[in-house]
């Protein structure tokens, strides 16, 4: 059963007061809300908008390019294949040269979730490295100090679907540092091994932990990995909890609020970042509260 932790008074919620600090907006994989998820026109949307953190997902192809999907693979329900036809099935990124990826269409497909997304046909998945240089040559105003919350896509249960974890950190790592981008990322994974091979090798590189309950003493879990943020499923935090975590210094920025009430309820606990599919909405919400 689901802990509805924001489902408290609204007087309550006043009461509290806002986070002592600004508040980061995350883009979540860009603005899937409004455009098609981890794409460079949703990345390149949500620079306009003005987000302060880009966040993504990161798979691995067959030839060991590190690119940007939040599936282990082309994903049926949003991409076609070379020849403009619907997928039957999910096409693993390990089985795939980055030159075939790139022949597959992600931006056609409108996502049956988000009816405000705007597909962008012809629209192919990016590599890292091809975010990161949008970034650098991006003249929003925002672009020269945005960060970027990236995830590694490992499943324990199926260990085939993606690098070991030293290897897929030491191919994150080498396209970070390859760009300068080492204190402007974020790893972010439900998977704390990869976290830990990436502190290894570039200690500078912020790591988040995700969860999706709150199952454990979680700030003793975070001390104890090593964790520098606390990345949890909103609907499972407490405020409570989210003192915790402030008291032992660890920021929480939990995902994926998408609704006025939501971002009322999480500011007014004291979070410190919020993840969100609608990020310029995020956005024009805090300034008309004043609060951006």
């Amino acid at each position: 059963m689901k802990k509805l932790a924001f489902l408290v008074p609204a007087i309550l919620l006043t009461a509290l007061g806002p986070a002592e600090a600004a508040l980061l907006v995350h883009g979540h994989r860009g603005t899937r809300g409004t455009r098609p998820e981890n794409t460079l026109p949703a990345f390149e949307e949500a620079l306009r908008a003005g987000v302060d953190v880009l966040e993504l997902d990161l798979g691995v192809t067959k030839d060991g390019v590190v690119v940007i999907s939040h599936e282990p693979g082309v994903n049926p329900a949003i991409c076609l294949d070379p020849e403009g036809k619907k997928l039957d099935k999910l096409v693993p990124f390990n089985s795939l040269t980055l030159e075939e990826v790139k022949k597959y269409d992600c931006g056609a497909v409108q996502n049956p979730r988000f009816p405000r997304q705007v597909p962008v046909p012809g629209t192919a998945i990016p590599t890292l490295d091809e975010v990161f240089s949008l970034v650098e040559k991006s003249t929003h105003p925002g672009a020269a100090a945005v960060e970027f919350n990236i995830e590694t896509k490992i499943f324990p249960f199926d260990p085939k679907a993606s690098p070991y974890p030293a290897v897929f950190a030491k191919l994150v790592a080498d396209v970070v540092k390859q760009h300068g981008m080492e204190k402007r990322v974020i790893l972010q994974s439900f998977d704390v091994r990869t976290l830990r091979e990436m502190k290894k090798l570039a200690p500078e590189i912020r790591t988040a932990q995700l969860t999706y309950e709150e199952l454990v003493d979680i700030v003793a879990a975070l001390k104890g990995s090593k964790t520098d943020i606390w990345s949890p499923n909103y609907e499972w935090i407490t405020i409570e909890s989210i003192k915790e975590a402030h008291a032992a210094g660890i920021p929480v920025a939990p995902w994926t609020l998408n609704t006025p009430e939501a971002w009322e309820a999480a500011i007014a606990a004291g979070v410190d970042a919020i993840i969100t599919d609608y990020p310029a909405d995020l956005i024009d919400y805090l300034k008309a509260n004043k609060l951006r």
